[in-house]
């Protein structure tokens, strides 16, 4: 009997241990992490630290908590990742406290795998939902893509703070609306084929859901939460939108899973020309390019970049470095994007390189057309740093 047989497949979601948002947050991290571990390690770059240092050390004065802070440098590098686990090891912490942006999250999440201690995830930005999952995206050290690294389960906590998200520069509110958008229209795609999503199964209804809950949220809440944010005031929009980016975000991509936009998004990492673009930015070329693959209606593809072009997100070549021209460098990004155990595999369709191009090189003259119709701003053009 095959192994396949003798293990058939299992609907699956998974989860954070407890997930914690709203103003001031951030003064209860200590209590909510005692019950996590009591010899915590705290991982947060400088600048992160220069916000939130006074806060953590009162919030763990509170709990009883002794505090070891170390920094972090700019990727979640595989070496960052052993550096961290080796500092887990010498300071005989129990559990790891990632605070700040996707990448240090990532970085404290595979460390304390490596480690084999719990986590937790403190963002002060919403420009990702990567802290309440199961997995790490490992770059090189110039940016680029090299790995999803899967663990056994999600962080224990994580908490997020509305007031830090909203003092931080609204860029990265915006980013987080760009990977939460493509959480819905990857999750139909991969409900269509039933795919094995990143939570290891196959796809739950209630994994679904909440990517489309995301994206309903957001095509209501996410304009008047970018013009909050930069006021930096916390509304009630800013909270829905912290959790659609965060939580429902979260849960809906690992449980209802990935299909061509983050594919897009990796092979995207491979031309120097997008570098000091966000990931949700990159993303969100993704989505339009997705959309485009899949035939959807002309109309939701011109909403969506119309929606996207008012959020402040990118839907042109020109605004990620690229060209229609340059055939050479879009074909790099789809050999990237197409390469095995890509989940560009999980669409109802076979996706070849040469497709992939020809979408990526039509969404320059789509989507001008599109501003040019609704008066919105023309493509700026964006040079890599």
């Amino acid at each position: 009997m095959s192994a396949s047989l003798e293990h058939p497949p299992v609907r699956t979601l998974i989860s954070p241990g407890r997930y914690a948002q709203g103003r001031g947050a951030i003064e209860r991290l200590g209590e909510l992490t005692a019950p996590v571990g009591r010899t915590p390690l705290v991982v947060a770059d400088d600048t992160v630290w220069s916000f939130v240092g006074e806060a953590v050390t009162r919030s763990f004065a509170a709990a009883d908590l002794p505090l070891t802070r170390d920094g972090f440098g700019v990727y979640a590098t595989a070496a960052a990742v052993d550096g961290i686990a080796a500092r887990i090891r010498e300071t005989g912490a129990d559990v790891v406290v990632g605070v700040g942006g996707g990448s240090t999250i990532d970085a404290v999440k595979a460390a304390g795998y490596l480690a084999g201690i719990r986590w937790v995830s403190v963002p002060t930005v919403a420009s990702t939902d990567a802290p309440c999952s199961a997995l790490s995206v490992i770059y090189d050290d110039e940016g680029g893509f090299e790995e999803y690294r899967f663990f056994p389960r999600n962080p224990d906590l994580v908490l997020v703070d509305t007031q830090l998200v909203a003092n931080a520069p609204v860029r990265f509110l915006v980013a987080g609306v760009g990977d939460a958008l493509a959480t819905w229209i990857e999750a139909r795609a991969v409900a269509r084929t039933d795919a094995t999503t990143m939570a290891g199964g196959l796809p739950t209804t209630t994994g679904t859901a909440l990517a489309r809950l995301s994206w309903d949220i957001l095509w209501e809440h996410a304009l008047p939460a970018v013009a909050a944010v930069r006021d930096h005031v916390v509304t009630p929009s800013v909270e829905k939108v912290v959790e659609a980016n965060t939580l429902l975000s979260g849960l809906g991509f690992e449980s209802g899973g990935l299909a061509a936009a983050h594919a897009i998004h990796n092979g995207l990492t491979a031309a120097p020309q997008t570098h000091g673009l966000t990931h949700g930015e990159k993303v969100n070329i993704g989505s339009v390019t997705q959309l485009v693959l899949e035939g959807a209606p002309v109309q939701e593809i011109r909403d969506f970049v119309e929606f996207t072009t008012r959020v402040g997100l990118p839907n042109t070549l020109t605004e990620v470095g690229l060209s229609v021209d340059d055939v050479d460098d879009l074909t790099r990004v789809a050999e990237a994007a197409t390469a095995e155990g890509e989940t560009i595999h999980a669409m109802p369709f076979t996706v070849r390189v040469p497709d992939l191009v020809d979408a990526l090189r039509s969404i320059e003259g789509f989507s001008r057309s599109v501003r040019a119709e609704a008066g919105l701003p023309e493509p700026v053009p964006h040079r890599a740093h």
